[in-house]
Parts: C-alpha cells; sequence; structure tokens
C-alpha cells in the first residue's frame, strides 16, 4: 500500500513541478519522500531557493507561513490544514504594543513558531538554531522575546549584556519532559549522554551535555564519538538519527515526546495535497510584505 501511494506522490510531483518540505517531527515515512528535510530555519532558508512552482509543505501552519511570506508568487499548499503549533497562539498583538509602550527602544524578537500577524509586528524573527547569534547582532538593549519563555530564558542566559522581556508562551512537549524522567533516564543508561533543545524547561536544560536545535542535535549526535544518545525532543528526530547513525543507540526520555499536531501528516495526507493542491495557504497583501521584513532580516543576520 505505502508503495503505491510513494508511486503516486512521485508521479504527481512531477507533473505539478512540486517540492515536498518535511519537518524533522513527521513521521519518518513522511520524511523518506520529501524533497528536503529539516528543521524551522533550513525549511525557511530552503523554501527562498527552490525553483518550484508548488511546495508541498509537511509541517504545522506556522510553516507553510513562512513559505508563503518568502515566496508569494508561489502555490503553498498545507500537507494537512489542522496541524497547527499551540504555542504560535500563545502572544498576541496587544501584548506586543503594550510593551512597545513601556519599552519604546525593545526590539520583539520573533521565535518562528508564531503566526504571520505576530511576525508583521515583530523587529526580527530567529529559529532555535539562530537566536543566541542574532540577538547578540541587535544594537538593543531590550529584547521582548515572543512567544516562547524557555527559548527566551536560555537565549538570555548567553547574551547577559541584553535586558530580556519574557512571555509566557511554551511547546507542550518539550515541557512535558522533566528532569525526573532524564534523571531515570540516565540511571537506566548511564554511559548515553543528554542532548536537549532549548525549548526544554531550564532545570532540563542543566542536565544536557548538548543544548541546540533539532538540526544541531543531530549533526553533535553525528559528529560525537558517542555511541549512545538520551533524546530530549520530539521523537519525530529518531527517523534521521538513525539514518545518519545507524551504529548508535538512541533513547527517549518518555511517552510525551509526542506532537499530535505534526503526526496528523500521512502519505495520504501528501498525496491529497498533490491531487487537490488544497488547503494552499492564503495571507493577506499587507501582512505578508509587513511579515517578510523580519523574516528576511533574519535570513539576512544567520548568515
Amino acid at each position: 500500500m505505502n508503495e503505491e501511494l510513494k508511486k503516486q506522490i512521485e508521479q504527481l510531483r512531477k507533473e505539478k513541478n512540486a517540492v515536498i518540505l518535511a519537518h524533522y517531527y513527521v513521521d519518518g515515512e513522511v520524511q523518506e519522500i520529501a524533497d528536503f528535510v529539516g528543521d524551522s530555519y533550513f525549511l525557511a532558508k530552503k523554501a527562498t531557493e527552490i525553483p518550484a512552482d508548488v511546495i508541498i509543505f509537511c509541517g504545522v501552519s506556522f510553516m507553510g507561513e513562512s513559505a508563503k511570506i518568502l515566496n508569494p508568487e508561489k502555490k503553498v499548499v498545507m500537507a494537512d490544514q489542522y496541524a497547527d503549533c499551540p504555542m504560535a497562539h500563545m502572544i498576541d498583538l496587544d501584548r506586543i504594543r503594550e510593551v512597545r509602550r513601556q519599552y519604546p527602544d525593545v526590539a520583539v524578537v520573533c521565535y518562528v513558531n508564531s503566526t504571520a500577524q505576530i511576525k508583521a509586528e515583530s523587529d526580527v524573527c530567529v529559529t532555535s538554531s539562530n537566536a543566541v547569534k542574532i540577538v547578540k547582532e541587535l544594537p538593543n538593549k531590550n529584547i521582548f522575546f515572543i512567544p516562547d519563555n524557555n527559548l527566551g530564558r536560555y537565549v538570555a542566559k548567553q547574551v547577559p549584556d541584553k535586558n530580556f522581556i519574557f512571555h509566557d508562551g511554551f511547546c507542550h512537549v518539550h515541557k512535558s519532559i522533566h528532569r525526573e524522567e532524564v534523571l531515570k533516564a540516565k540511571e537506566a543508561k548511564p554511559q548515553a549522554i543528554i542532548l536537549a533543545h532549548p525549548e526544554c524547561t531550564e532545570d532540563v536544560l542543566e542536565e544536557a551535555d548538548f543544548v541546540g536545535s533539532t538540526a544541531q542535535m543531530i549533526e553533535f549526535a553525528s559528529q560525537s564519538e558517542k555511541r549512545e544518545f538520551i533524546i530530549c525532543t520530539e521523537i519525530g528526530i529518531f527517523y534521521e538519527l538513525h539514518l545518519k547513525n545507524p551504529d548508535k543507540q538512541f533513547y527517549s526520555v518518555g511517552h510525551r515526546q509526542f506532537c499530535p499536531n505534526m503526526k496528523r501528516i500521512k502519505l495520504e495526507s501528501v498525496l491529497h495535497a498533490l491531487e487537490s493542491l488544497t488547503p494552499e495557504v492564503q495571507l493577506e497583501e499587507e501582512i505578508r510584505r509587513k511579515a517578510e521584513i523580519p523574516l528576511q532580516r533574519m535570513l539576512e543576520l544567520a548568515k
């Protein structure tokens, strides 16, 4: 059945001059048929470099919006219209405007895990792989980091000369990884080293041997001489980790390392998106233009 689906996807991809982008957190069978697999930064950048007419996005809604913001002339289609990121909706425009009134010189630093409307009100976007670098390069002393509290606090520790205003947003997957579970996993596998995503809580990061974005964790594990790793992020990353490191062992911390939105995307969803070219990402042009400024600034500063 899967082989037949893959053949149909391959045929339609060629017919429609489409490219399939997939995030590391979607199921392995979807990563397998994608043209490009990566984290948020890689996919945002890759979307600007692809000559295809159609982008099929296997990820959550803010990722498809980012691709559309940067590629207004291309048709961007979500593999699943209901795959959304709760964190992206944990900040509103009123809160941003309130902070701007309190701190007239503030830089609103917006994690890409946010809606187009929120990006449009921000000064620069960041991902977990480039947030520290970009914040260091900003001239502003005051930084309002939105929406993720944990990533914001991680960045603040690396940039102690700036004043951070934090928000209370979070990723439910990373927040549900608890220090006690990490310690139990380490007790069970004492030879393993701990890799954690900066969306995890501070007490989990303190236990980690390495903290980095999804792509940085994969790179670290691939280059490390160690053979065993405890992984503190969404379990979709295991597909790429095993693909690049078949001789190494990777362990999860617990059953909660699972994003139901990312896991909505199946081969059937990709096929339907290619057949119907729906649901297409649509943005008001004014919002798109305003949101493009902080995204382009991110791509420039992250070089």
